[in-house]
């Protein structure tokens, strides 16, 4: 009465927020309803498919859950494109209702847009669509919840419209801005809960940048208070927060079903309930008309807590602007389930995406390639592929955290382009320390070879049991380790198109442990009593060949740490192949020696002939070190000069 009182007397004007949070909620209700329709239809067409449940959408706008679940589980067809479902016309009416309620808000506050709702009501009505009946045919139902404007207008695009405006009315109308946010009718009680999503959303609304969205609108509502948040500019993308004392539900709505599962994981840490990704249909929303519901609850122990949940849903919301299309992004550079993992991480560590798409995104990376590696990744070419899949995941973190550091720093473009590249750079070359890594691998079984028929000239020399085919059978074995090692490295090499000398060094290490296998071989060949002085020099040049494999050793490792700038590492690097060529003056003068003890000791041709093939085997393996040792001394100039 008093409301009609105060209309009659032209001052209207005074209702218009309590008629915007009516419409807000009619709003809640429709679309429920309309869901309801939609479920309805899909369990008659396949009633074997469990049926669809809104209860917690229901009771979240106000609505008899029971009286939903029963008009959806006793859907059923008639024919072929019809059906009927329980309190079916009952529906139907609350349906038209709501739309009414709807639009009397929107004509409160501007009548011109209320009077063409009205008539486009009228038009829908007139149609037919909204008869209400216990039967209705599945095309009515297509038609009342499409959006397409292929079929003319339909009930979901007027509702869909009538929010747009009720939202306008809502920041116009409102008694103040709290924080941000456009708020009317609050409770004291209410205000605390405002403010602590506001926190979390001002926290993190800066990682926007230039994108519109997130604008929030507060209200009082059925005894509740509503939090609604725009996000970004989509149609289905939207989130409500309904607060009752220390409960919150969060419904939310996507046309992109792996961007809910991102929402719902960015909350893991609180103890809420997630139900939905229920696909609901409406023509004209996504790719395939289609978009998913998501409802959240928490309930919290106290009123911190709960406004500490209600901080975390206002921080996260900015990361899910423009989040599929970073998805697709990455997804070129990386696989689809890192490319998640990444925007994930961004989202947890206040980065976000943004700042990256807004500089450029895919162009950033494509420069960084161009530049800094053109024939290293070729077109098309992910960098999992090239890098590995680690270090891939790292480079891109590393340009999206280098990004939104920019923008927010103000710092310019081309800043920004030279970081990432050299970031490249950085990680190319520890794709060198990977495949040099396999070098050392290499040179690690060189020395185990070399300990080898180190021991059995050491049996050989005192008399114990010596298994010459054994010796050989097992140093066979590690020589051919070594050969597939050598193998899939080239393989490597050439797929990253590394630099040619590590290539190289890879060949003189396979080039030293062949001779050291020959090496073997001809050890095993020794006889029992082979003279010990013989014996003594042969123990000595295997000192020197160990010496060799350790100082390759050291070098390489030094070396994988040159690109780092580590002017320690590139001396001792430096220092190892100095002593790699010591040791094959070493080798050569040892083996001389060797074949001059042979040739002045009138030994019998067998003795003569496997100490003399020993010594000159292992003396031709510090010549392959030597010349690993040169080649290393190149590879370590170009470190020190890029």
């Amino acid at each position: 009465m008093k409301t009609q009182i105060i209309e009659e007397l032209g001052q209207g004007g005074i209702l218009l927020p309590t008629l915007v949070a009516e419409g807000l909620a009619a709003n809640d209700r429709i679309k429920v309803r309309m869901s309801a329709l939609q479920a309805a239809a899909q369990h008659a067409r396949d009633p074997n498919r469990p049926a669809s449940d809104l209860g917690i959408e229901s009771r979240t706008a106000g609505i008899a859950p029971a009286a939903i679940a029963t008009l959806i589980g006793g859907a059923h067809m008639i024919g072929r494109d019809r059906l009927a479902a329980p309190a079916l016309a009952k529906l139907m009416k609350e349906i038209e209702d709501d739309a009414a309620t709807m639009i009397r808000a929107v004509k409160a506050g501007t009548p011109d847009e209320g009077t063409k709702a009205d008539a486009r009501l009228e038009a829908i009505r007139s149609a037919g669509l909204l008869d209400p009946a216990s039967e209705i045919e599945i095309a009515r139902i297509a038609r009342l919840t499409g959006v397409t404007d292929a079929a003319g207008d339909s009930l979901h695009r007027l509702v869909m419209d009538l929010h747009k405006q009720l939202n306008k009315l809502a920041a116009s109308c409102s008694e103040e801005a709290l924080d941000g946010a456009h708020v009317f009718g609050l409770h004291g009680e209410d205000r605390a809960a405002v403010a602590a999503f506001m926190t979390g959303l001002n926290a993190t609304r800066g990682l926007r940048f230039n994108h519109p969205g997130l604008d929030t609108m507060a209200t009082r509502a059925g005894g509740r208070l509503l939090i609604q948040n725009d996000i970004g500019t989509t149609d289905a993308h939207v989130v409500v927060i309904a607060v009752k004392k220390n409960a919150v539900t969060v419904t939310y709505t996507d046309v992109h079903l792996a961007r809910a599962k991102f929402f719902m994981s960015l909350f893991d840490k609180f103890e809420a309930t997630w139900s939905g990704l229920d696909r609901h249909t409406a023509a004209g929303l996504g790719d395939e008309n289609s978009f998913y519901l998501v409802t959240g609850q928490y309930q919290a122990d106290h009123a911190a807590k709960r406004n500490e949940f209600l901080s975390a849903i206002g921080a996260a919301l900015v990361f899910l602007i423009d989040w599929n299309k970073a998805r697709k992004l990455l997804r070129s550079w990386v696989a689809k389930d890192d490319a998640a993992r990444i925007l994930e991480w961004a989202a947890r560590n206040l980065i976000g995406h943004r700042g990256f798409l807004e500089l450029g995104g895919n162009e950033l990376l494509g420069s960084a390639v161009r530049n800094a590696a053109p024939s290293r990744i070729g077109f098309g070419e992910r960098l999992d592929q090239a890098l590995g899949r680690a270090a891939a995941i790292d480079f891109l973190k590393a340009a999206l955290r280098a990004s939104t550091e920019a923008l927010l720093a103000g710092r310019s473009v081309r800043t920004v382009r030279d970081q990432i590249e050299a970031d490249l750079v950085r990680h190319l070359d520890r794709v060198d320390g990977t495949l040099l890594a396999a070098v050392l691998r290499q040179t690690g079984l060189a020395h185990d070879l070399v300990i080898a028929i180190t021991r059995h000239i050491a049996a050989v020399r005192a008399g114990l049991p010596a298994d010459g085919k054994l010796v050989a059978a097992r140093c066979a074995a590690i020589e051919q380790k070594a050969d597939r090692i050598a193998l899939e490295s080239r393989k490597e090499v050439d797929r990253l198109d590394a630099r040619p000398v590590i290539g190289q060094l890879i060949d003189r290490i396979e080039d030293a442990i062949d001779e050291l296998e020959q090496a073997a071989f001809v050890a095993s060949l020794l006889p029992e009593r082979a003279d010990p002085t013989l014996l003594a020099s042969l123990a000595e040049l295997c000192v020197v060949a160990a010496t060799a494999a350790e100082t390759a050793s050291k070098g390489i490792a030094a070396a994988m740490d040159v690109p780092e700038g580590r002017r320690v590492d590139s001396e001792d690097a430096l220092a190892a192949v100095t002593r790699l060529i010591d040791a094959e003056h070493a080798a050569d003068a040892r083996e001389r020696a060797t074949t001059t003890l042979v040739f002045g000791g009138g030994f019998d041709v067998a003795t003569s002939l496997s100490v003399i093939e020993l010594a000159r085997a292992i003396e031709r393996a510090t010549d392959r070190f030597a010349a690993f040792g040169h080649l290393l001394r190149r590879h370590i100039m170009i470190d020190l000069a890029a």
